[in-house]
């Protein structure tokens, strides 16, 4: 893995060595993607330079050192990313006397090659993997950034200064942009409404105005004038296009039929993404998905695979004890770490760096921490991401689903008078409630009825269920009127939807967490952390191969009988036995609501003080203030609420430092 910066355009350094250093600095700023190289390309005649900092995982030898020219000298590109199949495509290009004389055996030479070829979309369309690119054309004299089918590796952009002297900047990480000397920094009021309901800011916006993430399975062409032609980005894959087309192409095999391909193709993808020159292993749970991935691993390795996982003390976030056994089982050699929390907490302050704009997923701890255990021992883990986006795995969708079948029967002023009562009895008086009634004593005394409920009062007058599943996943439910001189822009989830088709509602929520939720926070989470440490994450559940066989599986055999995920588990119960993997669901995450009535709790009042949150004016202070007492009172628990404007508070002091 890598991190890539560079820019099109003039009016900034004069002559290619003051092109060249500042270069450099640009991809100082991402060392940690690319300890083991640097290296920097202009053309002053054309205005456009292109750094890189390498990783080293595929090809340890100078042959694989970037910026890299193509055989033709018409291409050269900085690239991050691994195509797992470029052996097949180096065949394919000797077979048809296409190929060049082959320098070394990095991916990165041979999706060059491909572009002398069948030149770049074509070549694309052949890769499988995960990548971001940014290819300077010399023949046509355009700069082409692209991004892979997912979004497993980011790429920002966007357009600085103004007139004839604007210039377009990019990078693997916001860090490297704010070295260009046109990047401005204005922060995007809109775009922390989003974070405040999401928790994290979907593509294609980011923090800064002007500066955007390039989306999923798109392309972006630009030519030498970039203060006159900004195009717009264009996609060469649609996750919603494969939605559609699998559900009107179902299988129609038998149940065995379908396990006995996915397990074939599984281990097929698994196989693919062990490839590698570097020590490699697995972040394991002990659930499903994670436990599936190194299943298929440890199957199709003569060595034992390498596998982590961190635990916590606290009691409902620990699930290294499933991680242990599962390993145990199969055979896999396991290193385990239990975190204090002084250890976690310790590493709050250095999210604003690792993260690079505000994101407020707590998991990103854990997530961290893990990948920091994992580097201690190799440069590449694969994950088990995904799996509960692609085979109905979490609970909101189940929940969403039969909630609505119910609630729909009634009219919605019933539902709003019924929210209503809900609402006149606070989450104190239902915590007193549902510690006296049988099978909820464990979340009243944890402090989460009560809330629950009231999140519940919260959608029961949802007009449609994609109403009802978009609050659930919110966390502020009109960020605008919180969010001060703001406009809450429409994202996959609030209006600015793709065409799903006739997909069901329980399909819909499914294919646009795969387009936002996914990309934007799971694989967005698990980059910055593992990157932050040099460490590669490869997640074989997103190979788009994967998962077009994946939309043509009946939904019924991935809920079935009220259970999520049933296929993959018949996939791994042929590895695991079921009585180590059939437990309730579990977050990857930290007690963050008793964390910030404790240890947490003089940070958090200084970062959202009254009187500081009314001056620096982002955020209407008394919601604030409100919440706060509350949360600390042990009234109400708005931990997520006020999370996102700790890291919002957290990353903006911190780009003041």
């Amino acid at each position: 893995m890598c991190g890539i910066a560079g820019y099109l355009g003039r009016g900034v350094w004069q002559g290619s060595a003051h092109a060249q250093r500042g270069l450099t600095e640009m991809a100082a700023a991402i060392s940690s993607r690319g300890p083991d190289d640097c290296g920097v390309w202009t053309d002053d005649d054309a205005a456009v330079g292109l750094a890189h900092r390498r990783l080293s995982i595929v090809d340890l030898s100078p042959a694989g050192h970037q910026p890299m020219c193509s055989a033709s000298r018409r291409y050269v590109i900085v690239y991050n990313g691994e195509v797992y199949n470029h052996e097949g495509i180096r065949k394919e290009l000797d077979s048809s006397g296409k190929a060049p004389n082959w320098r070394g055996h990095s991916d990165t030479e041979t999706v060059l090659a491909g572009f002398d070829a069948w030149g770049i979309e074509a070549t694309l369309q052949r890769c499988v993997g995960m990548f971001a690119f940014a290819v300077w054309d010399c023949q046509e004299r355009t700069l082409t950034l692209a991004r892979d089918r997912m979004g497993e590796k980011p790429l920002y952009y966007g357009w600085q200064g103004e007139g004839a002297s604007a210039s377009l900047v990019f990078g693997s990480e916001l860090k490297a942009l704010k070295l260009h000397p046109q990047f401005s920094g204005e922060i995007d009021r809109d775009a922390i409404c989003l974070l405040m309901r999401h928790n994290y800011i979907p593509a294609p916006y980011s923090i800064y105005r002007r500066i955007h993430k390039l989306p999923p399975g798109c392309l972006l062409t630009v030519g030498l004038s970039p203060h006159v032609d900004r195009p717009k980005p264009r996609e060469y894959w649609s996750l919603a296009s494969v939605a559609v087309a699998g559900q009107g192409d179902l299988y129609q095999g038998s149940p065995d039929d379908l396990v006995d391909e996915l397990e074939r193709l599984l281990k097929g993808v698994v196989r693919q993404q062990m490839m590698a020159d570097v020590p490699l292993g697995a972040f394991l749970s002990g659930g499903v998905d994670s436990s599936t991935i190194v299943a298929l691993m440890q199957s199709v390795s003569s060595q034992q695979v390498k596998t982590f996982t961190i635990g916590f003390d606290e009691r409902g976030y620990d699930e290294a004890a499933y991680a242990r056994e599962v390993a145990s089982h199969l055979g896999t050699d396991h290193t385990e770490l239990y975190v204090r929390p002084e250890e976690a907490m310790a590493t709050i302050p250095l999210l604003p760096t690792i993260y690079d704009e505000p994101f407020s997923d707590s998991s990103q701890i854990p997530t961290y921490l893990v990948s920091k255990l994992a580097r201690q021992h190799v440069a590449v883990s694969l994950s088990g991401d995904g799996g509960d986006e692609l085979f109905c795995g979490y609970n909101r969708y189940i929940a969403a689903t039969s909630v609505w079948d119910k609630l729909r029967l009634l009219p919605r002023g019933v539902r709003a008078v019924a929210a209503g009562c809900i609402r006149a009895v606070p989450p104190s008086g239902w915590n007193r409630v549902g510690g006296v009634v049988p099978g909820l004593s464990r979340v009243s005394t944890a402090g989460r009825f009560g809330d629950a409920l009231h999140k519940a009062a919260g959608v029961l007058a949802s007009p449609c269920v994609e109403s009802l599943y978009l609050g659930l996943v919110s966390h502020w439910g009109e960020p605008s009127s919180f969010v001060l001189n703001s406009k809450e822009p429409a994202t996959k989830l609030t209006g600015d939807t793709p065409n799903l088709g006739k997909l069901s509602s329980l399909e819909r929520m499914m294919a646009i967490d795969m387009i936002s939720y996914l990309p934007d926070d799971i694989l967005t989470k698990v980059d910055r952390a593992a990157m932050s440490v040099s460490l590669e994450t490869r997640v074989p559940f997103l190979d788009h191969r994967l998962i077009e066989f994946a939309w043509k599986v009946p939904t019924g055999m991935k809920l079935h009988n009220g259970e999520g995920k049933w296929i993959l588990k018949q996939l791994l119960y042929r590895y695991v036995p079921r009585r180590l993997i059939e437990r309730p669901k579990m977050g990857f995450g930290i007690p963050l609501d008793q964390w910030l009535r404790g240890p947490l709790k003089e940070w958090a009042m200084e970062l959202l003080d009254e009187d500081r949150i009314r001056r620096e004016g982002y955020f209407d202070a008394s919601s604030v203030q409100q919440k706060l007492r509350e949360h600390l009172a042990g009234q109400r628990n708005w931990a997520y609420h006020l999370w996102d404007v700790l890291v919002f508070q957290a990353w903006k002091e911190a780009q003041s430092a």
